[in-house]
């Protein structure tokens, strides 16, 4: 009974850390003590007794599960764990589209063949007709291939 108890307790208690050291190595062996609760269970006391341990796991677990994400994020402590807005950055330069051909820009990178170029305010990839232009220099925008400019020196 005492191994029963320990091993439910355990993997509550390694399921609710799984908030504070994120990865799932906690969750995963919270998870698998918790079956071994049961498994234990199951051996010593039978189909009712490991049946009502395996209720008693999912209820506890429920708990745990529902004052870990429901309740802690309202506590002062809870909202330094939980983001409380979204991150509006972005992962990827913007689409170039044909409007901009023929429009100059001003390297912000040095182009080997490929780099960076600011446009209007907005940072694009780019790559050079041209071979090797310096950061800095002037360059006009001869094309648009995907996510790419294309660009020439002045």
């Amino acid at each position: 009974m005492t191994t029963v108890v320990l091993l439910l307790a355990l993997g509550v208690v390694l399921l609710v850390l799984e908030v504070v050291v994120p990865g799932g190595v906690l969750g995963v062996l919270g998870g698998l003590a918790m079956l071994g609760g049961c498994a234990v269970a199951f051996h010593h006391f039978g189909a009712a007794g490991g049946g009502l341990t395996a209720l008693i796991a999912l209820g506890t677990l429920g708990f745990a599960l529902y004052v870990e994400f429901f309740l802690l994020p309202r506590t002062r402590i809870g909202r330094r764990f939980f983001l409380q807005q979204a991150s509006d950055g972005r992962s990827q330069p913007p689409k170039a589209d044909a409007t901009i051909v023929g429009r100059t820009a001003d390297t912000v990178t040095t182009l080997a063949p490929t780099g960076y170029v600011m446009l209007d305010g907005r940072r694009y990839e780019a790559r050079s007709q041209s071979g090797l232009i310096a950061r800095g220099a002037t360059v006009r925008v001869v094309g648009v291939d995907s996510f790419h400019l294309i660009v020439s020196q002045l």
